[in-house]
């Protein structure tokens, strides 16, 4: 079965040297010229994968993918302009699953389009529903990805979701940064550690709003692991 790419960007050149590329690896396309209307179809069309385009009118790609996050796992490539460290973090972050800077070849697109579909295709599907998780104060319900601590509700992107939902399913171990990225992203994801640090740093900052301090323990020199949850720090 064709898979089917969105392609969200202001450029009309851009979109239809994409759509030409993406139909010869065999990918039927749809397109949007902003980010509300692309918003608007990846709901709707439901696309294997979307291309979201980080400057665009409207709605950022940012902002889409933030949204986008909210109802759904939906693959997403970013198309930056800028090749610096704030976009990229920014980006995955949100739960991107790969981004490309601009200029690039429609090859490279292609290609990596083509390598996040085979990693979302190599997941292991579930057989029941993933258990709900508990832990002291902290309360992690997978099926509705709602987070709660001393039954307050705390607001976590998908990507911080799951990272806790890790930690907290192994309670005993403690994991590396590459262990974290692959258990996120997929073996040989390149991504850099101070990714993993800035989704940790986040979670800490949300649950501090409602007297959380010892939801993620730091292990020096290893990694993470879940804390005790009784809320104080240890």
């Amino acid at each position: 079965m064709s898979r089917t790419i969105l392609i969200v960007d202001d450029d009309p050149h851009i979109r239809e040297l994409l759509a030409f590329a993406l139909a010869k690896a065999g990918m039927a396309t749809h397109q949007a010229g902003d980010g509300e209307e692309g918003l608007a179809k990846a709901l709707s069309l439901k696309p294997d994968l979307a291309i979201l385009d980080i400057n665009m009118p409207r709605m950022d790609g940012l902002e889409v993918c933030r949204r986008l996050r909210a109802q759904s796992e939906l693959p997403v490539l970013f198309l930056s302009s800028r090749d610096d460290e704030i976009d990229r973090v920014l980006g995955l972050e949100m739960g991107a699953d790969d981004y490309v800077v601009k200029p690039f070849s429609p090859r490279e697109v292609v290609a990596r389009v083509g390598a996040i579909l085979k990693r979302v295709g190599a997941r292991p599907a579930q057989s029941a529903p993933a258990s709900v998780l508990e832990r002291g104060l902290l309360h992690l319900d997978p099926e509705g990805w709602q987070t709660q601590w001393a039954g307050e509700s705390v607001g976590l992107t998908a990507k911080e979701f799951q990272l806790l939902q890790i930690l907290a399913a192994t309670p005993s171990k403690v994991f590396s940064r590459d262990e974290i990225i692959d258990r996120l992203h997929g073996p040989g994801f390149a991504i850099t550690d101070r990714t993993i640090d800035s989704h940790i740093r986040h979670i800490r900052q949300k649950f501090a709003v409602v007297g959380a301090e010892d939801v993620i323990e730091t292990r020096a020199g290893i990694g993470y692991r879940i804390g005790a949850c009784a809320g104080k720090a240890a």
